[in-house]
C-alpha cells in the first residue's frame, strides 16, 4: 500500500514497477517493439538490432563503471571473446545457439573475472590501462590463433529455430531485442539486491564499504563478471547478425564507444545505458542522413563526412558540458516538468 510517494512496506519499496502509470508506459512500449518489425523496412530493421546489441554491450559495462566505479577499456574486447566462442561452437560442433551466446556470455566472464583481478589495488586510470593492456592481449591471441582463424577471421552459418534460417534482420531481430531486454530486466533486478546495493557501496565509498563488512576482492570480481558476461553474450548475439568475426570487428575504439555510451546516457542507471547506446548508434546514421539530403555529388560525400564525424563529436562534448549527468537527467527533468504542469510556476 502507498501513502503518496512513502511506502508501508520494504516488499512495496523494492517493487520493480510501483505505479499504474509506468504499467501502461511498458504495455506501450512491448507493443511498439512488437509491430516495429512489421512496418520497417531493412535498413530500420538493422539498426534497431545493432541498437539493441550496443545496448546489451552498455548495460555490462554501466554495472561495472557505472554503478561499481571501475572503469574499464576492455568491453570490445570482452565482446570478442563471446564472438569468437560462438563462432568457433557454431563452426565446429554446430552446437544450438542459444547454447553458444550462452557460452560465449561465460567464456567472457571468465576473461572478465582474470582482468578484475588487479582491481583491489588499483583504480581510476590505472585500472583503466590494466584493461587495455587485457584488449592487446585479446587482439593478439585472435589474429595468431589457429582455432579463431588468424588474421582471416571466421565466417559463421545463420543460427537455425526448427529449421528456419536466422539470415534476416527482422528475424534476427525476434532474437536480438527479447534477450537485450531480458538482460534490462536482470540489471534493473540486481540493484533492489544486497549485491547490487553492495556495488553502489564500493563505487560510493570502498573503503567505508569494506569497514561494514563488505569483501571488496569478491564484490569487484563479481562486477567484472556480470559486465564481461553481458560483453559476451553481445558478442554472440554480434558474431550471428554479421556471421563475420575478425580481430579488427572489436578494437579499441569500441571499448571507447561504449564507454562514451554511459557517460553520455547517464552512468549509474539502466535508462543511461539504453539512451546513451540509442544516441551512440543512431546520431550518425541520422547526420548521414541529413547530410545526404544536401545537394551534391561525390564531393559532398568527401567534404561532408568528416564534418558529419565534427558534429557528432561536439554533440558528445556538449553533454559533457551542459549536462554531465547525461541524457537520464534530460529524461527526468523532463518527467517532472509534465508532473507538475499546469502548476508549474
Amino acid at each position: 500500500m502507498r501513502i503518496g510517494t512513502l511506502k508501508e512496506s520494504y516488499v512495496a519499496d523494492a517493487v520493480l514497477f510501483d505505479s499504474a502509470t509506468q504499467k501502461v508506459w511498458l504495455a506501450a512500449g512491448a507493443a511498439l517493439l512488437v509491430l516495429f518489425p512489421f512496418v520497417a523496412n531493412e535498413y530500420w530493421l538493422y539498426l534497431a538490432c545493432l541498437v539493441a546489441i550496443n545496448v546489451a554491450s552498455a548495460t555490462g559495462l554501466n554495472i561495472l563503471t557505472g554503478y561499481t566505479g571501475l572503469v574499464s577499456l576492455g568491453q570490445a574486447a570482452f565482446m570478442g571473446l563471446g564472438a569468437y566462442t560462438a563462432a568457433i561452437l557454431q563452426a565446429r560442433w554446430n552446437l544450438p545457439f542459444l547454447l553458444n551466446i550462452a557460452a560465449g556470455g561465460a567464456v567472457a566472464m571468465l576473461g572478465g573475472l582474470v582482468v578484475g583481478i588487479p582491481s583491489l589495488r588499483v583504480k581510476g586510470l590505472y585500472l583503466a590501462i590494466a584493461t587495455i593492456a587485457a584488449s592487446f592481449i585479446a587482439h593478439h591471441l585472435f589474429a595468431n590463433l589457429a582455432i579463431t582463424g588468424g588474421t582471416r577471421g571466421m565466417s559463421m552459418q545463420p543460427a537455425m529455430f526448427f529449421g528456419l534460417p536466422l539470415d534476416t534482420s527482422f528475424r534476427l531481430y525476434w532474437l536480438i531485442v527479447p534477450i537485450t531486454i531480458l538482460m534490462l530486466l536482470g540489471t534493473a533486478n540486481l540493484f533492489r539486491t544486497r549485491v547490487g546495493r553492495a556495488f553502489i557501496a564500493i563505487r560510493d565509498r570502498d573503503i567505508s564499504a569494506a569497514v561494514l563488512g563488505i569483501p571488496l576482492l569478491r564484490y569487484k570480481l563479481l562486477s567484472f563478471g556480470l559486465s564481461s558476461f553481458f560483453a559476451g553474450v553481445a558478442g554472440a548475439l554480434w558474431a550471428y547478425f554479421f556471421r563475420v568475426v575478425t580481430p579488427e570487428s572489436f578494437p579499441l575504439l569500441m571499448s571507447i564507444f561504449f564507454l562514451a555510451a554511459i557517460i553520455v546516457g547517464g552512468m549509474g542507471t539502466v535508462l543511461g545505458a539504453i539512451l546513451g547506446a540509442v544516441f551512440m548508434t543512431m546520431v550518425p546514421e541520422l547526420l548521414k542522413l541529413v547530410f545526404d539530403l544536401l545537394p551534391g555529388g561525390n564531393e559532398k560525400t568527401v567534404f561532408l563526412s568528416p564534418v558529419r564525424t565534427v558534429v557528432f563529436g561536439l554533440l558528445i562534448v556538449g553533454f559533457l558540458v551542459f549536462e554531465p549527468h547525461g541524457l537520464a537527467e534530460v529524461w527526468r527533468r523532463i518527467r517532472r516538468f509534465f508532473h507538475l504542469w499546469p502548476f508549474r510556476n
